[in-house]
C-alpha cells in the first residue's frame, strides 16, 4: 500500500518507512506533485493533522499520513501551541521561540508542560487519529546539543536530562512523535491483509 506523508523532509520519511517495513511505500509531497502551501489554520494540534491530510487527500487522491506537534505549557494556558514553531513570530526560530518561553515563565514556579503529536491518517473515506503525549518540566536554562525546537528547555517527567541531552535511540521511543507513531504503526499491523 502507498502511502503519502505529508512532508517533504526526506528524514522523516526514511525514519517512519523504516518502522513501517516493506509493506508500504511511503511517499512524499514532492513525489505526489505536491508544491501546495499547506494550509495550517485549526488552533488545535488535531485539527491541523487533520486539515492537512485532507488536503492532500481530496486534491491528490492518495492515502495520506500528516501530523501536528508542539509544546503546551500549563502555567500559559497551553502556549505555544499550534504556534510552537513561530511562538516569538519568524517560523522555525528556536533560539527565539525558547528566549520568548523563558521570558513568559519569569517568576512562575509552575513549569509544568507537555510535547503532543496528532497523527492523522486517511485510508480511503476513513480517518483515523494518534495522540502521543509526553509530560515533563520547562527549566530555567537551556542544556544540551542534540534535537531541536524547545528539546534544549524539556526535562520529561522521571528523568534528569533534557531531550536534547538525549541520544535519538533513548529519546524516540518516549518522545510525544515516538508514542503517536508507534500507535499507528500498530493500527496499520492490525489491519487486514490485502
Amino acid at each position: 500500500m502507498v502511502l503519502c506523508l505529508a512532508t517533504n523532509n526526506q528524514h522523516k520519511v526514511e525514519e517512519l518507512q523504516a518502522l513501517l517495513g516493506s509493506r508500504y511505500i511511503l511517499k512524499t509531497l514532492a513525489d505526489i506533485g505536491c508544491h501546495d502551501e499547506i494550509p495550517e489554520t485549526e488552533n488545535t494540534f488535531q485539527g491541523n493533522s487533520r486539515q492537512k491530510a485532507l488536503y492532500v487527500r481530496e486534491r491528490f487522491g492518495v492515502n495520506c499520513i500528516a501530523d501536528d506537534s508542539g509544546l503546551e505549557v500549563d502555567a500559559l494556558n497551553g502556549e505555544p501551541g499550534v504556534f510552537s514553531a513561530r511562538y516569538a513570530g519568524e517560523h522555525g526560530n528556536h533560539d527565539k521561540n525558547n528566549a520568548l518561553l523563558l521570558k513568559n515563565l519569569t517568576g512562575i514556579e509552575d513549569r509544568s508542560a507537555q510535547f503532543r503529536c496528532v497523527i492523522t491518517l486517511i485510508l480511503g473515506d476513513d480517518i483515523h487519529q494518534f495522540d502521543g503525549i509526553i509530560r515533563g518540566t520547562i527549566i530555567d536554562e537551556k542544556r544540551g546539543n542534540q534535537g531541536f525546537g524547545y528539546d534544549p528547555l524539556f526535562v520529561p517527567d522521571g528523568y534528569d536530562r533534557t531531550f536534547a541531552e538525549m541520544g535519538l535511540e533513548e529519546k524516540n521511543p518516549i518522545s510525544h512523535r515516538g508514542l503517536a507513531v508507534a500507535q499507528l504503526i500498530d493500527f496499520l499491523d492490525n489491519l487486514p491483509k490485502s
